[in-house]
């Protein structure tokens, strides 16, 4: 073992690893290993945790056991040490892929003494002949990676972690390094406290990655669309993207190789095969992009991944900041974007029944906190720092979505005034939905139940904007006027800053939360804000309003908004370019205002000198497009729709979503009149056709609200995809 001077260990990275200076605490922390001392590692993603191990094993006696949850990462790793050693069986992984032979091979190489790091599961390290194996090996210390995984607290919780401790004993006693991306306090003391290593030397990095951008977007149903665009915009670049479903996963990889993107799927339903093949072909940039499941660590140690997006919501921050970390690890440029819409949330609370009680209680406790940072406009790295209780001092950090799009302030003095009264006067009991139901004078059963009710503070802000509440509080967490007790629920607590602020109240500006709308259709991929052109936009809708009054149509027959905001934004100057425009077929560009729509704008763009993006046509799946073509020759066959619907094994409704994405969103034509005269009255049919004649923006919502009364929701919608099919297709 070398001495203890700076000197020594710097030439051993330089002999070992061809580094010439340490990062950080590196050197700190593998001193503190080679001193025999238990120690707890908390280290951004990209941080260099793996060499605090992995140069101590090299410099000591022994064999040192490396405990991590993700075989693809363990592969990786030892193709990493063992490309820079010449001795040959240096590192070895144990785990269920492996054979008989190659089992024999690794405890072979051990007992020679050849091999320095061990890198195992957790399964692995349970099993019976391994135990009996490496009790009687000599083992130098025992490492263990993604250490929350010890924790219910932490994202990504696997029991089998919590029998670490346990088996140590058994094997034989070593000294203890644990190492995580990502801990909130609450996950810190869990794993010390598991893995009986209380006294534990602890090193905490700080969390804050520069160079990563942050961004939240509103989820619509042109995600799909968005996400293609984005890539295509960012051509050649490595990218990871998280979804929640192994169907979505590959249903995403899909769409991406039809629209000519070099993408995979990795998720834990593939076998060992496609896995170990995928993983490889990204990191020899065969392919750009992986889809792969949140559920799934996939280990990647690729530095230059320069996006990761998000396209659900993750079940918690501690997931969300560890799968963001996956990007720029190199300091260069790194793109976080997110997807959220309130759907998602609910489907991941309702995950969560029939799980135990305290499970539920704190996977929902955690979605909160992700809710809270999708919502907020506050500095989303100021967020994410205080969440894991580091500090960020700026007010600005210049590479989020709210830094660099501001949201107006309002003066909340008085609100704050209001939310910490009334926690006080509940005895500081209760989370933040409690206190906002007591301060807008909400009834729930749970107020009623502890008679807050009868208490005169009682909807004390019921005059005020219910919006409000959210933001003071979560803002007031940050500023240290609050706390949560997290041992506790999550239960609010007044601290003595806020204390001194009741005292003497002073101005307090909060910045509103953002409203997801998921029904806005103009979201889109351009970076962070709308590439709408707005004056185009504006001579577009007066070419529409021209058009309208000459054929005595709806605006919304000529060209639907959408269609109009793409116009602006992708300047569509053919008739063939026009037909990339989504709510426009070969039908409209045949209609004779077409022409003057793609003249006006090849006009404009000459006279402003505009460069136009290259041309995007976002391309679906081969399923869904032969989906698509089933129902247009059934149709043609004259099948009825319900036998359609039956032969596609999909429902009524479902087959409705799919005609009207027919004849509004791709411009064809259908004729459904059959089936129209089969089951409603002929006078019905021409009612409902009359009301969309005049209707201004043929919405579906404002029908049902005219026609509910009369007409079923389905015939409502026949009659649309008949009128948009005849008078706009």
């Amino acid at each position: 073992m070398p001495t203890n001077k700076h000197t020594n260990l710097t030439k051993e990275l330089k002999r070992n690893f061809g580094f010439d200076t340490f990062k950080g605490d590196q050197e700190a922390i593998i001193q503190n290993v080679l001193d025999g001392k238990d120690t707890f590692v908390l280290m951004p993603t990209g941080g260099g945790k793996s060499l605090c191990y992995q140069l101590p094993s090299l410099l000591m006696d022994g064999v040192a056991i490396v405990i991590s949850p993700l075989i693809a990462l363990m592969k990786n790793q030892v193709d990493f040490i063992s490309h820079l050693s010449e001795r040959e069986g240096i590192a070895h992984f144990l785990n269920s892929s492996l054979n008989k032979t190659a089992i024999d091979q690794v405890k072979n190489d051990i007992r020679a003494g050849n091999t320095k790091l061990l890198y195992v599961a957790p399964e692995s390290l349970t099993k019976e002949d391994n135990v009996e194996f490496l009790k009687s090996v000599k083992i130098s210390f025992y490492a263990v990676d993604e250490a929350h995984c010890i924790s219910e607290w932490g994202h990504d919780f696997r029991p089998e972690y919590r029998r670490i401790r346990p088996i140590i004993n058994e094997i034989g006693q070593a000294p203890v390094i644990a190492l995580t991306a990502t801990a909130t306090d609450k996950v810190r003391t869990d794993i010390k406290k598991n893995l009986g290593i209380l006294d534990a030397t602890e090193f905490k990095s700080s969390f804050n990655r520069p160079n990563l951008y942050y961004e939240v977007r509103p989820k619509t149903k042109d995600v799909d669309k968005d996400i293609v665009k984005f890539i295509k915009q960012h051509p050649g670049k490595s990218g990871i993207i998280y979804c929640l479903s192994r169907k979505k996963v590959e249903d995403l990889a899909e769409v991406l190789q039809a629209n000519d993107i070099k993408a995979d799927c990795y998720h834990a339903g593939l076998d060992s095969v496609k896995r170990s093949q995928t993983q490889d072909d990204f990191l020899m940039e065969k392919i750009d992009v992986i889809v792969a499941t949140i559920a799934f660590g996939m280990g990647i140690d690729k530095p230059d991944v320069r996006f990761v997006i998000h396209y659900d919501i993750p079940k918690s921050l501690e997931g969300y900041y560890q799968e963001t970390g996956r990007a720029g690890r190199d300091g260069g440029e790194g793109i976080c974007i997110a997807f959220y819409s309130y759907k998602d949330l609910q489907k991941l609370d309702k995950f969560m029944e029939g799980k135990p009680v305290a499970e539920q209680d704190i996977g929902r406790q955690l979605l909160q906190e992700t809710a809270a940072y999708a919502e907020t406009s506050v500095c989303r790295r100021k967020m994410l720092l205080h969440y894991f209780g580091e500090e960020y001092e700026q007010e600005n950090c210049h590479n989020c979505d709210n830094c660099l799009h501001p949201q107006t302030k309002v003066e909340a003095m008085n609100q704050l005034v209001t939310v910490l009264r009334t926690i006080l006067t509940v005895k500081e009991n209760f989370r933040s939905d409690y206190i906002i139901d007591f301060i807008t004078g909400r009834e729930t059963e749970e107020i009623l139940a502890h008679k807050h009710h009868e208490l005169e503070e009682f909807g004390s802000g019921e005059d005020d904007n219910p919006k409000i509440w959210n933001p003071v509080i979560r803002q007031a967490l940050i500023a240290g006027y609050l706390k949560k007790d997290v041992e506790n629920y999550g239960l609010l607590k007044v601290t003595a800053a806020g204390k001194r602020f009741l005292k003497k109240p002073h101005t307090f500006m909060v910045a509103e939360d953002h409203e997801f709308n998921e029904d806005d259709e103009t979201a889109n991929m351009e970076g962070g804000t709308s590439a709408l052109d707005p004056t185009l936009s504006a001579m577009l809708h007066d070419l529409r309003r021209k058009w309208s009054r000459k054929l005595e149509r709806p605006g919304y027959v000529i060209f639907q908004d959408v269609s109009i905001e793409q116009m602006a934004t992708d300047y569509p100057v053919t008739l063939d370019e026009l037909k990339n425009i989504q709510g426009v077929g070969d039908g409209k560009t045949r209609q004779p205002y077409a022409k003057e729509f793609v003249d006006l704008i090849k006009r404009y763009c000459e006279e402003n000198d505009i460069t136009r993006q290259a041309d995007l046509r976002v391309r679906t799946k081969a399923k869904d497009s032969m989906r698509k073509l089933k129902i247009l020759q059934n149709i043609d066959r004259r099948i009825d729709l319900d036998e359609i619907a039956n032969a596609l094994g999909i429902d009524f409704e479902e087959l409705l979503d799919e005609l009207e994405g027919i004849v509004l969103y791709s411009g064809n034509k259908v004729n459904i009149d059959y089936f129209l005269q089969e089951i409603m009255d002929p006078d019905d049919i021409d009612d409902i056709y009359e009301y969309f004649r005049e209707s201004d923006s043929g919405d579906l919502k404002e029908a049902y609200e005219e026609l509910g009364s009369d007409y079923e929701e389905n015939e409502i919608r026949l009659v649309r995809i008949k009128f948009i099919s005849e008078m706009a297709n």
